[in-house]
């Protein structure tokens, strides 16, 4: 098998192709679940904190003061633990999302569980079987 066709076989195997759709579809949903958590959450969360911005939330570690997180970045080291609650409030978001999804994915894949069939008798035993013929042959 030359190299060219190995490679075509493993380009064009399902999960390789599956694979690049997720990665895809993952990175646009990506960009959604950014701006929900930045454009629609945080500023109702701002709000009712009393106009928190958590993008301002940081730690000069420098010993500078800074009114914005810019500003910080410009004068020296920043532990942004702002930004980290934003970061981690989107990959919640993101983690129940996908979990709503693939639940409801498995759901569909499930079948529908099929009607009991009913357990056939077990077989007779062999001597229960000789006693009937005896049984029977000396009824006749």
């Amino acid at each position: 098998m030359s190299f060219l066709s190995e490679f075509k076989e493993f380009a064009v195997k399902g999960n390789v192709v599956d694979l690049a759709v997720g990665v895809i579809i993952g990175g646009a949903f990506g960009k959604i679940v950014d701006s929900l958590v930045g454009d629609v959450i945080m500023p109702v969360v701002s709000k009712v904190f009393g106009g928190l911005d958590f993008s301002n939330y940081f730690i000069p570690l420098a010993g500078q003061t800074a009114a914005t997180l810019a500003e910080a970045k410009k004068a020296g080291a920043v532990l942004a633990y702002g930004s980290f609650i934003t970061v981690s409030l989107n990959f919640i978001i993101l983690a129940f999302v996908i979990f709503l999804m693939i639940k409801q994915i498995n759901r569909l894949k499930r079948e529908p569980e099929a009607a009991p069939v009913p357990a056939e008798p077990p077989a007779t035993p062999e001597d229960i079987q000789l006693l009937r013929e005896i049984r029977d042959s000396l009824k006749r």
